[in-house]
């Protein structure tokens, strides 16, 4: 099952939703980009996730255009601006699905009340995309088969 999530620059909600949706079936073929991508990944979600066990210090932004020909089983925006800019997917997309968080990068404040908004809207993404990918995603995988010819 392939999955692209979306966001403006691909550098924080992206990629913190990108790292949890791997973590609940590493089988799953998981992407995530960007409609404007940044430079680098924000440092401050690599260690909101890093605290949680996801290592995503390797994760690079990519453009959109990138996967626009590409089949893709769900495309996820998590951002507003990805929502209203998505372009058009010439390959194959089987649901295309918003689900909308706040960019903690827009946090202003003291350090710890900035560390407290990437650490909520991470939280607030795993609890999001677990219940998703529980209620719909693996509703759409096909039943595992037995080795005993269906007597177990």
């Amino acid at each position: 099952m392939r999955i692209l999530i979306l966001c403006t620059g691909n550098s924080c909600r992206s990629q913190m939703a990108h790292g949890f949706m791997q973590s609940f079936d590493p089988a799953l073929q998981v992407f995530s980009a960007g409609t404007e991508p940044a430079e680098r990944v924000n440092p401050q979600a690599v260690e909101a996730m890093a605290e949680v066990g996801i290592d995503i210090s390797g994760h690079t932004p990519h453009a959109v255009s990138e996967y626009l020909g590409e089949a893709w089983d769900y495309v996820i925006t998590v951002c507003g601006g990805a929502n209203e800019h998505c372009p058009l997917f010439t390959g194959k997309v089987g649901t295309r699905v918003h689900i909308g968080f706040d960019d903690p990068s827009h946090a202003t404040g003291t350090p710890e009340f900035v560390a407290g908004e990437f650490r909520r809207v991470r939280d607030e993404i795993r609890q999001t995309l677990l219940a998703y990918y529980t209620n719909f995603i693996t509703e759409k995988k096909p039943m595992p088969q037995c080795s005993c010819g269906g007597n177990c």
